[in-house]
Order: structure tokens, then C-alpha cells, then sequence
């Protein structure tokens, strides 16, 4: 089948007025234009990069969500207390509590959504810090990420909502804490004023920026990052210029499972850990509860002085996990007819590596592991050949901090008082996470507040 490309809106068709400037075409901001277009607005995507979509391309694991259909005819029975609290606690209990409330009675509202657009994600998986399988993905197990922004983008195209790339916002006007337009870089370097009376801010992350990670985080300035080059930060420095406050900055999170022996480096999905992989250091043992939260398996991999692992995983997970197919085409997986001829090439005691998979094929059938008290992502027992390697090390993944926000996707000033017309959502603001993002949840995050700041922006422009 051919891939689908979609083709941004020509600049010569800008108009001078809107009535929702949306910034970014990540989920976020396209599902925002999605809902805002489908309440009636006259909505416009404003795209700095030439390519679209932002992070959400490389989201690979799915999108949490509880008490679903899908978890039903799964027979998972879950709720949303359940939810909130795994995430609660994977963040350190330092979520913003009215946010992850909306946030986790809301993602199945969000299910129902995309599949009411023809968008299903059928199948379930588990991502670490969560004790139940409330990973929702394609039923074809694709990479989530691509798969949402082709299907978005489509809508978009039916919608005939106008996306301009290569055009980059440069300032937010307003007047006395209420939004009254944008000042536009075009591809040509000019400049333009476009009038609008509500904004939505979905520019993602600042994952790809070292000078701000620097001056937050200067111990992670060495770090490589899993983040796109367009993912700086602009709409941080936007909205403070709206008088927009931010929080949480210092939270940066660091993937632990990423590719890194090339140029570029790709992030190995957290479903390849939940559908039974393992991980192993340079001797071969396990060395943590591979499905704890990020944080405590960056910090386990960090005590390594090489500072890198193994994910060991065979053909069993290969089937369940179509990501590895692209993992293996880029050159990161590293092959073994047998356990032993895998121990060869990554350069690791055969016995003890044998040993490791062994106690762990018997902790998956008595699903207990005595080692490191694992107790999700055991269905699956290494025993079918050929075995896979994939060396891993940790890298900048995610910024938890941002443009501090409420429930209602309404962005607030330094005394958390609403600007009037100000809306974001995504990873370009902060709160909902805490100081540690739980694999499963961004993904969830930009279609819970996409859609609420869409329909946010149709209730205030219609007051």
C-alpha cells in the first residue's frame, strides 16, 4: 500500500484572521484543531519544522487509559483510582492532582474519540510503573506515534483545516492578559499579523534544547536525546512572553532503553520489556525489575560504569512486537541462532547468560520473581530461537516541566490567574507527571488535552 503524504497548506492561502491559532501539528495540536473544527471554529495549524507530526512520530508503546471497552473484551477489569494512583506514585506523588484527576477519568472518553473516527487501538500491552494492561495500541501492534499522526492528518485533509509549515510563530500579542493575535515568521523571512482571539499552545517539549537542559538540569548536558531537532522549547519563551508561568522544570526524564551506535539514536519501546524481554549487564544477570518506573531503571543502568545494558528478548516477543523489525533494519538488533551464539556476539558469558534465562523462564511460569519482584509482562517465556540482543544506554527522553496550566487546558500567570484565550496541552506544558513520566501516558496526555482545549476554546470564544 502507498504511504500517505500530506501536503501542508500553500502560504499565498494565510488568511488575516482565525478563530483558534493552533501552534505545533504533534497529536496535540491536531487533534485540537480536530475538535475545534468539529464545534464549528475556523481553526489553523501553524508548523515551524517542514516535516509534521513533532514527538509523536516516535512514540512507539500506545496510550494508557482505564475502565475501557477494549480492556473488557480483554477481561481486564481496571478503574480509574487504579489509574490515578499508578501514575500518582510512578511521579513521585508530585502530580498535580486536579490535572491527573481529568487526566485519568478522561483517557478512556479519549478511546472512545478516536475510535468514533475510525482511529482503533483493539490490542493492550504494559508499560513500567503500571500494575495492569492499560496500554492501548493498534491491533497490527504498529508504532503508535506515526500510526495516530497519518490517521490525524487525513482528518485534517477531509476537514480541509489549512496546516502551514516552514512558518514559525514568533510572538504572542496581547492586551491586558487577554490573546488578541500572533506575529508569524514566513518561509520567505517576512513577518505577518494574524488576528485571533484564542491560541492553543502544543509545541511540545525542550528535550532537543542543551542550553536549557543546561540551565535546569546541567547534569544531564552529556546525555544524547531521543527528541527531534524541532523539540526547543519555543512555546515556553511564548507564553512567558504572554505573562504565562511556568513549572516543574527541573523534571526532565531519562529514557532508559535507548539505541545509541549511530548518528541518530532511536528509542527501543517500552512494549518490548512488557511483552517479556529482559535485561541483562555485560555479565550477562539481570540487574533490576525491568517494567519499574524509568527513573529506577535509568538509575540501575547508570550504576553500570559503561553506563549500558543488554535488552535480551527471542523469537516469541520478536512476533508480538512488530517495532523490532524496524529495530532490527537500522542494525540494532544483534542476532543469535542460541543462547550461546548470542552470549558470543554481545560479548557475554554464555553459561551465566544461559542461567539468567533460565531462572527467568521459571519465574514467568510461577509467575513470581524472586529476584527482583517483577510481576508484569511475564506471559512470555524466552525458549523459542533464534535469541536478539539490542545494547541499550540511557538518554534524554522527555521534559516534564512547562507552561503551567489547569485542568480546563487554560494556561495561568505568576498569580494563577487565567489568560484570557491562552490554551496548551502536550508536553509544551507541566504538572500532570510529576518527576517521572509513566510509558503510555504522553500519548494519552495529547489527546485528553488536545481535545479539552480544543472544545475549551469553542466555549470561550462562544461566551
Amino acid at each position: 500500500m502507498a504511504k500517505y503524504i500530506f501536503k501542508p497548506t500553500a502560504i499565498s492561502q494565510l488568511s488575516n484572521n482565525y478563530d483558534v491559532v493552533i501552534i505545533g501539528s504533534g497529536a496535540t495540536g491536531l487533534v485540537s484543531a480536530i475538535q475545534a473544527y468539529e464545534l464549528g471554529l475556523k481553526p489553523v495549524i501553524i508548523e515551524k519544522m517542514d516535516t509534521l507530526g513533532g514527538n509523536t512520530n516516535r512514540a512507539s508503546s500506545g496510550m494508557n487509559a482505564a475502565e475501557t471497552s477494549v480492556q473488557l473484551k480483554n477481561h481486564i477489569v481496571d478503574s480509574y483510582e487504579d489509574f490515578y494512583n499508578d501514575t500518582f506514585i510512578g511521579g513521585g506523588k508530585t502530580n498535580d492532582p486536579d490535572l491527573l484527576k481529568y487526566f485519568t477519568t478522561h483517557a478512556a472518553l479519549s478511546i472512545d474519540w478516536l475510535a468514533d473516527h475510525g482511529i482503533k487501538l483493539d490490542s493492550l500491552t504494559i508499560t513500567g510503573g503500571m500494575k495492569t494492561r492499560r496500554t492501548h495500541r493498534p491491533d497490527s501492534m504498529a508504532p503508535i506515534g506515526n500510526f495516530l499522526i497519518t490517521s490525524f492528518l487525513k482528518i485534517i485533509e477531509q476537514y480541509k483545516i489549512p496546516v502551514f509549515n516552514n512558518t514559525k510563530v514568533s510572538r504572542l500579542l496581547s492586551n491586558d492578559n487577554v490573546i488578541q493575535g500572533v506575529e508569524l515568521k514566513l518561509p520567505d523571512a517576512s513577518t505577518k499579523v494574524v488576528n485571533t482571539k484564542s491560541i492553543i499552545l502544543a509545541t511540545g517539549g525542550f528535550g532537543a534544547n542543551k542550553e536549557l537542559i543546561k540551565k535546569y538540569r546541567n547534569d544531564l548536558t552529556n546525555y544524547r536525546t531521543t527528541n527531534q531537532d524541532g523539540a526547543t522549547g519555543d512555546g515556553l519563551g511564548l507564553a512567558q512572553q504572554a505573562g504565562a508561568s511556568l513549572v516543574d522544570m527541573q523534571q526532565i526524564q531519562v529514557h532508559p532503553t535507548v539505541y545509541q551506535e549511530t548518528s541518530h539514536t532511536y528509542l527501543i519501546g517500552e512494549a518490548v520489556r512488557g511483552e517479556g524481554a529482559i535485561l541483562v549487564n555485560q555479565m550477562g544477570q539481570r540487574f533490576v525489575n525491568e517494567l519499574d518506573t524509568r527513573q529506577k531503571v535509568t538509575d540501575a543502568i547508570n550504576n553500570f560504569a559503561q553506563g549500558s545494558a543488554y535488552l535480551i528478548f527471542d523469537s516469541n516477543v520478536r512476533k508480538k512486537v512488530p517495532a523490532i523489525e524496524f529495530y532490527d533494519m537500522i542494525g540494532a538488533v544483534v542476532h543469535g541462532s542460541d543462547l550461546e551464539e548470542l552470549a558470543d556476539n554481545i560479548n557475554v558469558d554464555s553459561k551465566i547468560l544461559a542461567d539468567t534465562v533460565s531462572k527467568w523462564n521459571h519465574s514467568v511460569s510461577s509467575k513470581t520473581d524472586a529476584l527482583f519482584n517483577r510481576s508484569t509482562g511475564m506471559n512470555t517465556l524466552l525458549n523459542a530461537s533464534p535469541y536478539y540482543a539490542i545494547h541499550i544506554a540511557p538518554a534524554v527522553h522527555y521534559t516534564m516541566g512547562g507552561v503551567k496550566i489547569n485542568h480546563k487546558a487554560q494556561v495561568l500567570n505568576e498569580k494563577d490567574d487565567v489568560i484570557k484565550g491562552l490554551f496548551a496541552g502536550g508536553e509544551v506544558t507541566g504538572g500532570l507527571h510529576g518527576n517521572n513520566r509513566i510509558g503510555g501516558n504522553s500519548i494519552a496526555e495529547t489527546i485528553v488535552f488536545g481535545r479539552q482545549a480544543g472544545q475549551q476554546a469553542f466555549k470561550y470564544l462562544s461566551d
